[in-house]
């Protein structure tokens, strides 16, 4: 059966994943947002600790979903398709840190931005993950890719001339907007960065994607506990590691961990329109939460360039006309005698 067609309690995968997608990326950033905001008699949580505790949840998540496609495990075997000489594992250290330095700055932005023009600015990993698309894979992109990614630009700078407010914490001031814009932009270079550095290692790779998300995972510890001790050491030192978790905290952390594998189950499942369907729908969700939890004001900036984004993401998900090339090929395959 095609991987397309699988099913899971009589729903079609591929609508499940998205479904999930757009229920996690919605969540992510509102939940995100209430864990960061300072509750009365409550501390705040060290950021850094929990991006090292959602990558450990990630880890376990995978070796978990590993052992069980594998029937005939052993765990010699297992380190040895994961990090033997044949598994070229030290390809994920790229991507590893990245992943770490941007779910970091994922934390900073949110804590500085409302979740609607968050959710908004972070489309522009679209944008960036084309660019290193083209300068990593050589790929070539059509006028309609170009044209969606221009559009998508204009839509997100639009989104910033949103008046800041935020009713509960009283008006926020421009440094405050000012950080958590360029964390966003920071965080979507980064992006792009990382997702192309690992589609380029899975296209040369015989190893399962999973195998490829416990190596990241495992990887990603490393420089994750190296940014507690040095950014945090002394307050984790002195407070300990959990000091000011909450539910919402758990809650940040849970979705941050399943954000990477659910991708990765839409990129098996569904294709680019309905990925960038289930997209449409977070940032929608998140403008309509953003409205009902934290007094978000709509301004016609921000509706306008919100369509922008939307349409710029529908555009970029659209199949390429075959190009006069296509054809000729086509042509000639046509033409050749049936074997």
């Amino acid at each position: 059966m095609d991987s397309r067609e699988a099913h899971l309690f009589g729903i079609p995968l591929k609508y499940l994943s998205l479904v999930t997608l757009v229920v996690q990326n919605s969540m992510l950033v509102i939940i995100m947002k209430f864990s960061r905001n300072n509750l009365p008699g409550q501390d705040m949580y060290v950021k850094s600790t929990a991006v090292l505790a959602s990558e450990i949840v990630k880890l376990c998540i995978c070796v978990f979903v590993y052992t069980r496609e594998n029937t005939s495990f052993h765990l010699m075997t297992m380190l040895n398709d994961l990090f033997g000489p044949e598994s070229e594992s030290w390809k994920m250290l790229v991507p590893a840190v990245v992943y770490v330095i941007q779910n970091n700055l994922q934390y900073l932005a949110v804590e500085n931005l409302d979740p609607a023009t968050f959710q908004v600015s972070y489309q522009l990993k679209i944008l960036t993950t084309a660019i290193f698309s083209v300068i990593m894979l050589k790929k070539s992109l059509s006028r309609l890719k170009w044209a969606s990614l221009f559009i998508l630009t204009f839509g997100v700078a639009l989104v910033q001339l949103q008046p800041d407010s935020i009713g509960e914490s009283g008006q926020k001031s421009v440094s405050e907007s000012a950080v958590g814009l360029i964390a966003v932009a920071i965080a979507c270079v980064l992006s792009g960065i990382a997702g192309v550095w690992f589609e380029k290692v899975l296209k040369g790779s015989k190893t399962s994607l999973w195998q490829k998300n416990i190596q990241l995972s495992f990887f990603s510890l490393f420089p994750a506990i190296f940014t507690v001790f040095v950014m945090d050491g002394p307050a984790v030192m002195n407070k300990g590691f959990f000091y000011g978790y909450n539910g919402w905290t758990f809650g940040a952390i849970a979705c941050q961990a399943l954000g990477g594998l659910l991708v990765s189950l839409v990129v098996k499942y569904a294709d680019n329109i309905l990925k960038g369907f289930a997209t449409s729908l977070s940032i929608i969700l998140s403008a309509v939460a953003s409205m009902v939890l934290f007094d978000f004001e709509l301004s016609t900036s921000f509706v306008v360039g919100c369509g922008f984004v939307l349409y710029a993401t529908h555009l970029y998900g659209m199949q390429d006309a075959p190009r006069p090339a296509d054809y000729a090929k086509l042509r000639a395959e046509d033409t050749q005698p049936i074997k």
